[in-house]
Parts: structure tokens; sequence; C-alpha cells
């Protein structure tokens, strides 16, 4: 009884002062800062799509308004940052962009990612020779 109290006692303490692992969470678009840059007023639809791709949050009574939605928590505390991006359109022609995004976000997650996550994948013998 008095091992499964002190069991009981240490993992409650561990949990309390966040020293157990939470595993980081990222969630929504990734867009490239290069195709926000190459975003135009007047471009169509298929347009966008192709650069940003389709918005995290389609919206059938705002049909003319496209959100791309990202967040992330990547600390013990489990705080999340979330960050919107919208392209409003008019006649299905891109009227207007606003809001944030992280930008180069994926370049930074693949360089992170063996660290955080550990290896997905068996390396390749043959590279080696």
């Amino acid at each position: 009884m008095r091992k499964l109290l002190l069991i009981a006692v240490v993992a409650l303490s561990t949990t309390a002062c966040g020293i157990i692992y939470k595993q980081p969470i990222y969630q929504g678009n990734l867009i490239h800062a290069e195709a926000v840059a190459q975003l135009q007023v007047g471009q169509s639809k298929q347009q966008v799509n192709a650069l940003l791709g389709t918005p995290s949050i389609p919206d059938p009574f705002h049909a003319q308004r496209w959100d791309y939605t990202s967040s992330q928590r990547t600390n013990r505390l489990g705080t999340t940052e979330m960050k919107n991006f919208t392209v409003f359109f008019e006649n299905d022609r891109v009227t207007r962009w606003e809001g944030d995004y992280f930008p180069n976000q994926d370049a930074e997650l693949a360089k992170k990612s063996v660290r955080q996550f550990g290896r997905n994948l068996a390396k390749d013998k043959k590279k080696g020779r």
C-alpha cells in the first residue's frame, strides 16, 4: 500500500512540475513567405489555391473569404500560439489579404523534427558506400 501511495505522489508531483514530456503539436496550413509574396490583386481562386493550398476553414456562408489558420504548441506548459491569414475575394478574384502566419515554418520543422520526434525512417544503408 505504501509503494502505491509513493508512486501516486511521485506521479502527481512530476505532472505538476511539467517534468513529463509533452509532444509538440503543429496544426493547420503552413504557408511559405514566397507564396504570399506572389499573391496579387485580381488573381483567381484557382491561382490562390495553387499558391497557398486549400483553406483550412471552408465557410459556406462566406464563400468570398478563405481562412488559413494554423497553431502550434511546443512548450511543456501547453500554451498554444494561433495565427490566421485571410484572403478576400470579390467575383472570385482576390481583392485583399490580411493576417499573420508562420513564415517558412516547414523548413524549421524539418530541421527540428529529428530532435523533437526522433527518426521515423531507417537509415539508407547504401548511402554510406
